[in-house]
Parts: C-alpha cells; sequence; structure tokens
C-alpha cells in the first residue's frame, strides 16, 4: 500500500496562519501540570509530590552528572555546587539567585518558576526543585536537607529554598533529607 502525501491546501494554511498559542514547551508544562494535578486528585498532595521526588532525583543525577563531565572534574566544589543550582535553573528559564551563603547552608531565592504559570497551585512540582537541588548537593558534599519556606506553587510572590549541608539537631518535618549515594 502506497502512503498519497496530500500538498498544503486552502485549510492546512489559513490554521498555519492563526494564532494559538500552543508550541510544544507550553505543550509540555500543561501536560506537567494536569499529571500532577491528577496525581494531587487522586493520592494527595504528599503522596503526588512523593512520585514526583523519585524522577526529580533522577532528573539530579543527571544535571550532576553533565556538570561533572563539563566541568571535567569527579566532585564539585561548595562554590561550585551553589553555582551550578543557579545555573541550572538559568538554563531552564527560572530566575534563581543566592540570597546567602553560610558554611552549613545555601539560600536560595526565585522570581520566576521555570514551570511559568502552570505551577500555581500544584505544590508537588516543587519536589522538581527539591530533589534536584537535594541530589546535586548530597552527592558532592555528603548531604542536603532542603526546605522550601516559599513558593509560587503555593501563592508566594517567589521562591525561598534553603539547602542546608548539615544535619539537623531536630528533625525538620517541611524539609526533606539526601545523602551521597553508597559508590
Amino acid at each position: 500500500m502506497k502512503l498519497a502525501i496530500r500538498p498544503l491546501n486552502d485549510l492546512d494554511r489559513t490554521f498555519q496562519d492563526i494564532d494559538i498559542p500552543l508550541e510544544r514547551d507550553v505543550f509540555l508544562r500543561s501536560l506537567l501540570r494536569e499529571l500532577a494535578g491528577t496525581l494531587e486528585d487522586v493520592v494527595g498532595i504528599d503522596e503526588a509530590a512523593g512520585y514526583i521526588s523519585i524522577v526529580g532525583g533522577a532528573i539530579g543525577d543527571q544535571i550532576n552528572q553533565t556538570y561533572r563531565q563539563s566541568l571535567g572534574v569527579k566532585n564539585l566544589t561548595r562554590d561550585q555546587v551553589a553555582a551550578v543550582l543557579v545555573d541550572l535553573k538559568r538554563r531552564i528559564q527560572g530566575d534563581f539567585y543566592i540570597i546567602e551563603e553560610r558554611e552549613d547552608s545555601i539560600v536560595l531565592g526565585n522570581n520566576a518558576c521555570p514551570f511559568g504559570q502552570f505551577v500555581e497551585g500544584r505544590p508537588s512540582l516543587c519536589m522538581m526543585t527539591s530533589n534536584v537541588f537535594g541530589s546535586i548537593a548530597a552527592e558532592n558534599l555528603g548531604y542536603a536537607r532542603v526546605d522550601i519556606d516559599k513558593a509560587i506553587a503555593r501563592g508566594d510572590p517567589g521562591c525561598r529554598v534553603v539547602v542546608h549541608l548539615k544535619p539537623a539537631d531536630t528533625p525538620d518535618p517541611h524539609a526533606r533529607e539526601y545523602f551521597k549515594k553508597a559508590e
């Protein structure tokens, strides 16, 4: 059976010329928003965050390897980790910046989520940031605990993320801990 290739007709050209805000990036962010929303509705926000955290950890591992290979290092230094956290978000159209660096933590702010308006009302998507940041910091520095104090997804005007580099004396129920994987 031979497939016939149909030339563009006037109707095809009409659809090419109309202004519809649909392209791959918008489609994929919409897809992630709806997937997160469905998970939140079906299993609850905490369980949805758990599923998304698994994906975030895998993405964090991939990004970590990419930066290590690109820089030609076995492990990132503390300063490189801070720079990577800002750079990776910049590359995916976030607006993260360092608020404060201390020996035991890196505090980041953010004015623009990479998910754009699609993150609003989907706090489980913040697990992508938590797990990417946590896995990169822990794999290079041995330990991380990530606390998302403020989040655009929760209606805040911006995000405030604290990456703790030392374990706490008392557990923090709002923060997630990350440990270096055994080699």
